[in-house]
């Protein structure tokens, strides 16, 4: 194996690639140099300068001041916003979540222990530098490592965390984080001294990609497996399943494991769709059955396609994951706000407590429809009724129109704008999923202009309800739905495939890749104002078609 050669200067080099050597010997991973279109590294840094900039002025103010932290996840650090991108590992004692960071890295890194009983016994995080192990107190207090909010996990759990250094050119610009394997039964997890499903949604909130690992001899998922699976929820475009070991089963077989594993995914995760599957052999031992050898190359060099994916989307995908906890930080300052509004000045305010926090979900509607807000903004009501408890609900801070509209800003100013300057990165999912009517040459995606004076271009005049009931009835994460579930209702308007396309990009005007009930509401809208003769659809969005709680 070659050293991999150095990277274009700037942003994060990518991945090293591997593939399977045509012989009867295990596949081996070899560091390629990659041709991808990387922004120097000036304009990466100025980026997340940029980021930081925007959350300590006005995303942490308001946080700060509505106690975010206490309901949802620390403040972030500069160290958080610069860290790489993280890969976390999950699965059941055995499966080769080990292993596959061995295969991955080409190396063992410090502390690894390999073995079919249960191994891994800590969380430990992967990086890049001069062999060594940084135990968990100790990382947890440096401000160059993305760990110090894990102090509130607790020494127990700290006593159970490490670092482990090892120079490879993999982990130039990724994190890896691998888990202790999970026991199948209840009791199993009686012993663990910290929370261990509240650490894996930590880390699931931070991390770019989450692989689930399933050994094709152990497809049954225990009780502490379903709760860690169930705690990612939120994070579903990063979950990516891996079916290790499938060279110890013949093709036959493998097809039964798969349906097998899709079953009992699917009683878990309760949503239609459905993660991608990667099937292959995570060692460097040869195969056992050669029968889908063709199979399991293909497979795992789509998984190593998207690891080294991950550098040259690692910035577009910190402004994701920023613009998701800012519009969660702004749902959260609503509803304190909302709740402290409601109590009396003086007389009854524990009762009215009580009665605030059993009727939450009431609340929750009456704030959705003063604010325009969907049902997937809002928390779990019941995790939230355990932390309002603690809470004396008068004690909380009035809603601040100056935040409030700082917020705003970031969501529809500044964080487009940091977007506009990265031209370079790739998009957070792939580009037909993100525009499902889109040609491989098309125009750039459309931008509120002008406003048009009739009626049928002003958002409050669209007859919104039969598009509501509509979008209502599709499944949506987050109160969003993606282009591929979208798709067949466009199509059933009967336009053609490139005025779709154009329908999109004007309505996808936060160009996240999703439509929320608003933008839904417009692309319907713009459909029927086609179909209909009244005007042929614009090249420019007016931008009285944006509801005005959302310029």
């Amino acid at each position: 194996m070659s050293d991999s050669p150095s990277s274009p200067a700037g942003g994060p080099p990518t991945l090293p690639t591997r593939s399977i050597k045509p012989n009867k010997s295990k596949a081996k991973l070899s560091p390629k140099s990659s041709t991808a279109n990387i922004s120097s590294k000036a304009e990466y840094s100025d980026i997340v300068d940029g980021l930081k900039r925007i959350y300590k002025t006005k995303i942490r103010p308001l946080e700060q001041t509505y106690n975010f932290e206490q309901f949802h996840s620390p403040y972030l650090t500069d160290a958080d916003i610069e860290a790489k991108p993280m890969v976390l590992l999950i699965g059941q004692y055995s499966v080769g979540k080990s292993t596959f960071v061995k295969y991955i890295l080409d190396k063992e890194y410090p502390g690894l222990h390999i073995g079919p009983e249960p191994t891994t016994d800590r969380f430990v995080a992967v990086m890049n530098g001069d062999e060594r192990i940084i135990p968990g107190n100790a990382a947890a207090v440096s401000a160059e490592l993305p760990f110090t909010a894990m102090t509130r996990f607790g020494s127990s759990f700290l006593q159970k965390f490490q670092v482990s250094l090892v120079n490879s050119p993999v982990l130039e610009n990724v994190i890896l984080i691998d888990t202790p394997g999970i026991l199948s039964g209840e009791k199993q997890s009686i012993g663990r001294s910290y929370d261990f499903t509240s650490v894996v949604e930590w880390f699931a909130g931070r991390s770019q990609l989450i692989l689930l690992l399933f050994d094709v001899a152990k497809l049954d998922i225990g009780d502490e497996f379903k709760r860690a699976i169930m705690s990612l929820k939120g994070n579903d475009e990063k979950i990516r399943v891996v079916l290790n070991k499938a060279d110890t089963v013949t093709g036959q077989q493998l097809m039964r494991v798969y349906g097998a594993l899709m079953w009992s995914l699917g009683k878990v995760l309760g949503t239609p769709e459905v993660p991608r599957v990667y099937i292959g052999s995570f060692w460097d031992q040869p195969l056992q059955n050669v029968d889908c050898a063709a199979l399991l190359k293909a497979e795992q060099q789509d998984l190593l396609n998207d690891l080294k994916a991950l550098p040259r989307n690692a910035v577009v995908r910190k402004i994701n994951e920023i613009v998701k906890r800012t519009r969660m930080a702004k749902v959260h300052a609503l509803i304190i706000s909302h709740l402290r509004q409601e109590m009396p000045s003086f007389f009854g305010r524990k009762d009215k407590q009580d009665s605030l926090i059993t009727n939450l979900e009431a609340e929750f509607l009456k704030l959705e429809r003063i604010h325009g807000l969907t049902r997937g903004d809002f928390p779990d009501p019941e995790k939230f009724k355990e932390k309002l408890a603690m809470f004396k609900l008068e004690k909380f801070s009035k809603l601040n129109d100056k935040m409030l509209q700082a917020v705003n800003e970031a969501l529809s100013i500044d964080f487009p704008k940091l977007m506009s300057e990265y031209p370079a990165a790739q998009p957070t999912i792939a580009a037909p999923e993100r525009n499902p009517f889109e040609s491989p040459i098309s125009p750039t995606p459309g931008s509120p202009g002008k406003a048009q004076t009739e009626e049928i271009w002003l958002y409050d005049a669209i007859d919104r309800r039969k598009y509501l009931e509509r979008f209502r009835t599709l499944a949506g994460v987050d109160g969003k739905v993606s282009g591929a579930t979208v798709k067949p209702i466009l199509e059933s308007t009967g336009l053609d495939t490139q005025l779709l396309a154009k329908v999109w990009r004007l309505a996808d005007w936060t160009q996240d890749g999703y439509l929320d009930s608003d933008e839904f509401v417009v692309a319907m809208h713009l459909c029927d104002i086609h179909k209909k003769g009244w005007a042929e659809v614009p090249d420019v969005l007016p931008t009285t078609l944006i509801p005005k709680r959302k310029i």
